[in-house]
């Protein structure tokens, strides 16, 4: 049987080859590897997905998401790092930053942008663990265009179309990238589908951490919900400083944003009935197009998370999302190449028969 779900790629997302992370002060292979597309790509081939191909798009929607001056930076850093020398004179083969301006080191003072490129990079990335390399620019947007690629596809009809982004994208602010994210894809394919006349966007984050990025750019607006089910960051997990009950919003935005923590361990039952509560409020909002940032690194065997979900209860929430109306499920983590492929094919089963 077919799986009638657009699977949106460009071959650009295989270019971005972080070579590991550092992660508290050591050098990882780390897990975010141009394999999972791979292995992503194939298993909804296989179950009979159509690939369309990731269409370019220019700058509009990028720059009402994200600061120019963070596209800028992505765009040219590793140039910049490669004609400092650094890789040839110093053996950094790839970007990473070592200082960061925080306000307990500059406050008071104008945030300055230093010349050279291993100071600024700092500026841009809020973490050691998410590297540069000679092809990562090509990747990030190539990830950007299959997420706005696939909130085209919604907006033309589409009632759920699915968006193969590497690098994930969930964590990366306005501002700033980390988290191994560096564009922020669900929030992107969000701003489409509101340009495209969407009045009001859900966007639904399933990834087992939470989408502090994404949080960020819509805190302070009305015409786009976010929610997010994920591993208590109270209990040591990433991104740690945000992703916690309290978190409703601002001004605008003011009771836009829900957040429900899981404890470690949490398994089917626990996950389900917080994406019943999700789904919920989603529906009370009555969303023209959902986007769903759908990690699949909550799976019982994935070494991100301390989740414990089955590909049964992904085919459910996949279920329970489409129900809310058109969607795009856009790529966010999922790093244990063994299972990876059947729970993204459980997940589009799922949205497929909402």
């Amino acid at each position: 049987m077919s799986l009638p779900v657009p699977v949106v790629w460009s071959e650009d997302c295989l270019r971005h080859d972080p070579a590991g992370e550092v992660w508290l002060g050591l050098r990882e292979p780390g897990t975010e590897i141009p394999a999972r597309a791979l292995v992503l790509r194939d298993a909804l081939v296989a179950a009979g997905a159509p690939v369309t191909a990731a269409r370019q798009h220019d700058d509009t929607v990028l720059r009402r998401v994200h600061d120019p001056a963070l596209l800028d930076h992505l765009a040219s850093v590793w140039a910049d790092w490669e004609a400092a020398g650094l890789p040839a004179e110093y053996g950094r083969d790839r970007v990473v930053p070592y200082v960061f301006p925080t306000s307990g080191m500059v406050a008071g003072l104008p945030l300055r942008t230093p010349p050279a490129v291993h100071g600024r990079a700092g500026l841009y990335c809020y973490d050691t663990m998410t590297l540069v390399g000679p092809g990562s620019w090509a990747a990030i947007r190539g990830a950007a265009d299959a997420a706005q690629t696939a909130a085209d596809l919604v907006s033309s009809g589409s009632p759920v179309a699915y968006a193969l982004c590497r690098p994930p994208g969930h964590h990366a602010t306005r501002s700033a990238y980390g988290g191994s994210c560096y564009l922020n894809n669900a929030a992107v394919a969000a701003e489409a589908l509101r340009v495209a006349g969407a009045a009001r966007v859900a966007v639904l984050d399933i990834d087992a951490h939470h989408g502090n990025g994404t949080q960020m750019i819509f805190w302070d607006r009305a015409d786009v919900w976010y929610g997010s089910l994920h591993v208590d960051p109270g209990a040591g997990w990433f991104p740690h400083y945000a992703g916690y009950p309290d978190e409703r919003g601002t001004g605008p935005g003011a009771g836009f944003t829900r957040n429900v923590p899981l404890l470690p361990g949490t398994g089917d039952d626990g996950w389900l009935a917080a994406l019943g509560e999700l789904c919920a409020e989603a529906a009370g909002y009555a969303p023209d197009a959902v986007v769903v940032s759908l990690g699949l690194d909550a799976a019982a065997a994935d070494p991100e998370s301390p989740l414990r979900v089955t590909e049964a209860a992904y085919r459910a929430a996949g279920q329970r999302v489409a129900a809310l109306g058109p969607a795009v499920l856009v790529q966010e983590g999922g790093y244990d190449l063994g299972s990876l492929g059947a729970y993204a094919v459980a997940t589009l089963e799922g949205a497929a028969s909402p």
